[in-house]
């Protein structure tokens, strides 16, 4: 169930749209000024959706965009401002606060319904992405690289390690990454091994 928090200080609006959400199958959190509005939407388990109207006691709605935005949220709060206010400038305002979508009142609840849903898409599709970031920073550090020059022995090929021993070259590498050896012989060797087992004096 996805949690919802409405913003409105006109308690008949407020009513309505408790009533509306609730009966969608969302989970509401109704306040009616803007400081209670800011406290919700700034605290450690926020909702995933918001309706706020423009006008309210206190903090305005594109005030609470922009303080909410502010936040370094990995799933920030999909926020939709209600006002009476149509200027196309007011819509730009309203998004340009940080809003994520703007519906004019009066408003057809069918229209609410329909921009709720495209907010809950947005939603999942945040929330997916961030676990995918999630799981590729735990990846990343685990993962343990070579980086450097690497005095290597021209003979035995052996490698000095920080502590100025000389070091097998797959010891080296299992140490310092997360690779593991197997050992087999190439067929150069083979051949030669083969040789020499046959011509124990090389000839």
């Amino acid at each position: 169930m996805r949690r919802i928090l409405i913003a409105e200080d006109e308690a008949v609006t407020r009513r309505l749209l408790e009533g509306l959400t609730s009966s969608w199958g969302y989970d509401v959190a109704a306040v009616e000024d803007g400081e209670a509005a800011l406290a919700v939407l700034q605290s450690d388990n926020p909702p995933e959706l918001a309706l706020l109207d423009w006008v309210m006691p206190g903090l305005q709605g594109p005030d609470i965009c922009r303080l909410v935005r502010q936040q370094n949220s990995r799933t920030p709060t999909y926020i939709i401002l209600l006002t009476a206010r149509k200027a196309s400038t007011d819509v730009v305002a309203g998004l340009e606060a940080g809003a994520d979508d703007y519906l004019a009142k009066p408003f057809a609840p069918e229209e609410l319904r329909a921009r709720l849903s495209a907010g809950v898409r947005i939603v999942n599709l945040e929330q997916r992405l961030a676990a995918h970031v999630s799981d590729l920073e735990h990846a990343l550090a685990n993962v343990r690289r070579l980086s450097g020059l690497l005095p290597i022995c021209s003979y035995c090929k052996s490698i000095r390690d920080d502590q100025d021993y000389w070091r097998r070259v797959e010891e080296y590498i299992s140490d310092h990454s997360e690779v593991a050896f197997t050992h087999s012989i190439c067929p150069k060797c083979y051949a030669e091994i083969t040789r020499q087992m046959v011509q124990p004096d090389g000839r």
